[in-house]
């Protein structure tokens, strides 16, 4: 559930307990297409309250919200937790909350479309590096290509906001590698409820000093109330039953959209129009993955 992409969800390394899906349906096709919309319009609805409560504040906003609905869901059992089950949950929530806190703040200097795509590379680069096939180098490269065409020197390029975007891709890589360690040292969905709970605690201090300093309007905490519920708890929801339904496969490779939904909310909703060399890089970085995932033999 990581940032605003599904990308990447909690459910990555837990067993879902069903058998693997064979085949694509409508309703599977249905729930992912609107899963990747309710992220990236939760994404763009959380921006709104930027000039309000910044960043920080929405991203604690949203951390509460993915803590209750997670709890809810995983039922974590934290008095039976063993010192080898807590030290990869704690580093996992200090991941979650990094990535979600250097994605909105990438968000609100670069844009939503170039944000996503940035913080994408994260999950993408995992699975390149999982190989060795030369179709992988050749994904790579494109990609890369896709990388320096979205960050080419130009007088209007914010290189801060492009670099947390990058920080959000590390931590999404990282978020996947612990996933995977905490699903298989702690049952089902517990690890990543701890995981969110603690993140959730280390945002409340934060929440409170912005609460202080910049009272949130009516307006503004709806707007992060409903990021939360749209990025966490919706895609969250939609992946336990996508993941039950639809091949691996299938499921990354329409992942693989969510820059191009960002993209496409950012202009629609907030008005962030991308030049014809912004959507080449978009566009490489897609392919990228879409080659990868199509061709492999998994």
């Amino acid at each position: 559930m990581p940032g605003a992409s599904a990308a990447t969800t909690p459910l990555i390394g837990t067993s879902l307990g069903s058998p693997r899906p064979s085949r694509v349906g409508l309703a599977g096709v249905a729930t992912m297409a609107g899963s990747g919309l309710s992220n990236q319009t939760g994404a763009a609805l959380g921006s709104l309250a930027f000039p309000v409560i910044g960043p920080v504040g929405v991203v604690a906003v949203r951390q509460y919200v993915a803590a209750a609905v997670l709890f809810a869901v995983g039922r974590p059992r934290l008095r039976e937790f063993t010192r080898r089950q807590w030290w990869p949950v704690l580093l996992l929530a200090v991941v979650f909350g990094t990535m979600n806190l250097s994605l909105y703040t990438a968000i609100d200097r670069v844009g939503l479309g170039l944000a996503v795509t940035l913080e994408f590379l994260g999950p993408l680069s995992i699975a390149l590096a999982a190989t060795r096939r030369r179709v992988d180098v050749c994904c790579a490269l494109i990609a890369a290509a896709g990388v320096v065409t979205l960050m080419r020197p130009r007088p209007s390029a914010d290189y801060l906001g492009m670099g947390l975007g990058l920080l959000a891709a590390a931590c999404w890589a990282s978020y996947i590698l612990l996933n995977r360690t905490v699903g298989d040292r702690v049952p089902g969905a517990q690890g990543s409820a701890a995981a969110a709970g603690v993140s959730a605690l280390m945002f409340l201090p934060v929440g409170i000093v912005v609460a202080v300093r910049h009272p949130p309007t009516l307006a503004a905490a709806g707007c992060a109330v409903a990021a939360g519920v749209l990025s966490s708890a919706v895609p969250y929801l939609a992946d336990l039953f996508t993941l039950r339904r639809v091949p691996a496969p299938a499921f990354g490779l329409f992942m693989s959209v969510n820059p191009v939904l960002a993209a496409v909310v950012g202009w629609i909703g907030l008005g962030q129009r991308l030049g014809w060399a912004e959507w080449a890089g978009i566009g490489a970085i897609v392919a990228a993955n879409a080659l990868s995932i199509l061709t492999s033999r998994d």
